[in-house]
């Protein structure tokens, strides 16, 4: 979706993401994606791909990741080596309002329990369809909103510490101050379609790095 602001971010692989409201979480999955509670997020851009082991290498000057792909996502990055990227190249890590928002497509969302379809294979390298490796970003089709691969092929950190929801409606979330665990969102290529839906939430220390985990960024709208 072409806008007609922010052209420069578009060029450089960034897709725009009107801000709104939304319906965070699910009654229908884990105890941690409930209650379902309304959160209003501000417009971003966020990156269309995964960031892949090029770009990472480019920028870090290493690539970490345990199974070699230019084009496929650099894995092997814990929370700490994904927010010094961001901060590089002048970017940041989404929030977990802002992943979620972004993997059910805006306010072009059709309520999709994958990211941009209801039927995982289309979107998503999984458990089922990855031969149990990740691929080069992009292979599958995209959401909505034209963003590639947020059910499947690796997980992303998200910048939150996890926190369990609370029923009170919330403005640009950013989680709490201080916690054990931070934010990861999405399946990956060894999920079963479960872990795939846009809802599910995964957490873990932020020093934790695998194969099958890795991340993408975001600017602000403004």
């Amino acid at each position: 979706m072409n806008h007609s602001c922010g052209l420069d971010k578009i060029s450089t692989g960034m897709i725009f993401v009107e801000g709104g409201e939304y319906l965070m979480g699910s009654e229908n999955g884990d105890d941690d994606e409930k209650p379902v509670h309304k959160v209003m997020v501000n417009s971003f851009y966020i990156d269309k791909y995964e960031v892949t082991q090029r770009e990472y290498e480019k920028v870090m000057g290493n690539n970490p990741s345990s199974l070699k792909n230019p084009d496929a996502p650099v894995t092997n990055v814990d929370w700490n080596a994904a927010i010094a990227y961001a901060i590089r190249v002048n970017k940041r890590l989404p929030t977990e309002a802002e992943w979620e928002y972004a993997a059910r497509g805006g306010k072009y969302s059709k309520g999709y329990l994958y990211s941009g379809s209801k039927i995982i294979g289309d979107i998503a390298w999984y458990a089922d369809n990855s031969g149990k490796t990740i691929h080069a970003v992009g292979a599958k089709q995209p959401n909505e909103l034209g963003i590639f691969d947020m059910s499947g092929n690796v997980s992303e950190w998200c910048s939150d510490w996890y926190a369990t929801y609370q029923y009170i409606s919330q403005t640009n979330p950013m989680g709490p101050s201080y916690g054990e665990y931070r934010i990861y969102r999405g399946g990956s290529c060894l999920s079963l379609a479960f872990s795939c839906r846009i809802s599910y939430r995964k957490l873990n220390n932020p020093n934790y790095t695998s194969p099958f985990l890795g991340f993408r960024c975001v600017m602000n709208g403004n």
